[in-house]
């Protein structure tokens, strides 16, 4: 994971997503690459809104970018992070964009980066807004990770994976590799009443195990909702990352957070590595 995407807007969690993301590139010394982001533009501006209106809306837009390149400048100063290395040795950081990117542009942008980190999406006014992960998850085709509220020290030691037997789990498992490889110990869960057809956690353990990684399958019969007990569960265990596959039982867009996914996305205290 040497291409590190982070979107910047000014929200309640800005902190702990700068520092999750210092977090992945001291792991792989990885590049990272800030830039403004804020809500697409038709979320903002009708079409017979006023040219001055617009106008004021556009300076302000661009005045956060400003202040999202300071609070980034900031952040990696104080870490010690340079510009661009140019053999790759090192964690290094830049900045790209003086106007905010839409969701969208963003998710576009994403495209040529390994990995997006962005804060968990919450409901209270100054949360990170779910339009953001859902544009990365669906349009990026790369995986994304969401840094909690509290700012995590260090992840990646104690790995788990809620394996519920599905494609989209598969493919974040996949993309995942890189920090499964590195990690202490890795924990293949799942949850006996919230999966699909397909290959058992434990021949997901044995796929892993031949790749070195030290890994052992765990089943819960389950009982609460299945993101409560992914969630009690990652905790119980030591987990200090998980790895989730974003899908939706239904093909309409605006329906795939339902279930496992939202109680996650509105619960977890760990950083959760995504990918659809």
């Amino acid at each position: 994971m040497k291409n590190i995407l982070v979107p910047i807007e000014m929200h309640s969690t800005v902190d702990s997503v700068l520092q999750t993301a210092l977090v992945l590139a001291r792991k792989f010394d990885s590049y990272i690459e800030g830039t403004p982001l804020g809500p697409d533009l038709p979320d903002l501006v009708a079409f017979d809104m006023p040219v001055s209106w617009t106008i004021n809306d556009q300076n302000s837009w661009k005045e956060l970018a400003e202040e999202a390149h300071r609070k980034f400048d900031t952040t990696m100063s104080a870490a010690g992070i340079g510009g661009k290395s140019p053999d790759g040795s090192g964690p290094s950081q830049a900045w790209s964009g003086d106007h905010s990117l839409g969701d969208s542009q963003v998710a576009s942008l994403a495209r040529v980066f390994d990995i997006t980190v962005l804060g968990r999406p919450g409901s209270e006014r100054g949360d990170p807004r779910m339009a953001t992960a859902e544009a990365a998850l669906f349009e990026s085709g790369r995986p994304i990770m969401l840094a909690p509220p509290k700012t995590p020290a260090s992840f990646g030691d104690t790995i788990v994976i809620s394996w519920n037997q599905s494609t989209e789990t598969a493919r974040a498992t996949a993309f995942a590799m890189p920090l499964l490889k590195k990690a202490k110990k890795v924990i293949v869960l799942t949850v006996e009443n919230f999966v699909v057809d397909g290959p058992t956690g434990a021949q997901c353990a044995e796929m892993l195990a031949r790749h070195g990684i030290a890994v052992e399958a765990v089943s819960h019969p389950g009982g609460k909702s299945s993101g409560e007990d992914i969630l009690d569960q990652t905790e119980k265990l030591g987990g200090d990352l998980l790895i989730k596959g974003a899908y939706t039982q239904s093909r309409l867009r605006q329906m795939i957070f339902g279930g496992a996914t939202a109680h996650i996305l509105a619960k977890a205290k760990m950083p959760v590595f995504m990918a659809n």
